[in-house]
């Protein structure tokens, strides 16, 4: 085997951190790694990513890694950049790596920073859905109507009544020329995007549908599952966009009620209790059939229960 075949099948991120057990964030970055290749530079600002992969003594990271404040990921990688070219290393890249806290809320700011000046990063959004690491509160990446703990559900409640923020329309507005959805439920598709994004220079963004049991609520061995019926109910539309317009989806083998998405996590348990929550569970589902049509996720000329081979 030649040594570039065993530089390509080598592991870059192993044994050694604490995450929760099905987590799909540590999933998602195992197989990102295994898509860059060792000739980059991680920087993961703070979150479930740095806690877990970093106990005094212990890394899983084959690759250099820098952690730095909730802020700030796409100004520190931004510095790397510019390291990188003063010292002429040209072979080598720059990944940012951050939860949906640190991307859609704290960082938006220094990451709209850094799509707009087109710095040669491929920022990664490892998205859960919430503030995980210090409890599952609530942000702008929670989905309507899921429980959270500071939008709980409750009697005078139906949790978070916001919906989710479309964030990588917003980015694509920046005019960066790569963005991409993907889901750990489908890992070779989660690689070539990597793939391809690496190809780009400049800014590009990769929201990676990272699935929680231990607060969206759900066996450990369902990580998969409950991702995968993410996408298959259109609530989790995987598309790619080229400077701004949308060049390729990936189709919805066999579509299925977002409710049997649902009704695996505890986090909605409440929506399925009473007849003022089954009432939001249609208006969930429109929103998933708007995904759908907007993205085109099912050939117009098959029946929406058929199967639509990608």
């Amino acid at each position: 085997m030649s040594t570039q075949n065993l530089s390509n099948d080598q592991e870059l991120f192993v044994s050694g951190h604490r995450a929760c057990h099905g987590c799909g964030m540590s999933l998602a970055v195992r197989h990102i790694l295994k898509a860059t290749g060792k000739d980059v530079i991680v920087v993961t600002p703070t979150g479930c990513l740095e806690t877990f992969t970093s106990p005094y003594g212990y890394s899983p990271w084959r690759v250099p890694w820098i952690h730095h404040l909730f802020e700030n990921g796409p100004a520190i990688a931004t510095g790397v950049v510019a390291a990188l070219k003063a010292q002429k290393r040209e072979s080598e890249r720059v990944v940012a790596i951050g939860g949906d806290g640190s991307t859609f809320d704290i960082g938006f700011g220094s990451l709209s920073g850094m799509l707009e000046r087109g710095d040669d990063v491929l920022y990664i959004c490892v998205d859960n859905g919430a503030y995980m690491n210090t409890g599952g509160q609530r942000s702008s990446a929670s989905p309507i109507y899921s429980s959270t703990t500071t939008d709980p559900a409750g009697k005078r409640s139906l949790g978070k009544l916001q919906k989710k923020k479309d964030l990588p329309t917003i980015i694509a507005a920046h005019g960066v020329p790569y963005v991409a959805t993907a889901s750990v439920a489908y890992l070779k598709d989660l690689q070539k995007k990597v793939k391809k994004a690496m190809g780009y220079h400049g800014a590009r963004y990769i929201q990676i549908d990272s699935t929680c049991p231990s607060v969206w609520g759900f066996p450990s061995d369902q990580t998969l599952e409950v991702a995968r019926r993410g996408v298959q109910s259109g609530m989790v539309p995987l598309f790619e966009m080229e400077d701004g317009e949308v060049t390729k989806v990936r189709k919805i083998k066999k579509k299925i009620p977002v409710e049997e998405y649902l009704k695996t996590q505890k986090r909605f348990k409440h929506i399925f209790s009473d007849a003022d929550g089954r009432e939001e569970i249609q208006t969930i589902q429109a929103l998933a059939d708007s995904n759908i049509e907007r993205y085109g996720l099912l050939k117009k000329t098959a029946p929406q229960d058929a199967e639509v081979q990608d």
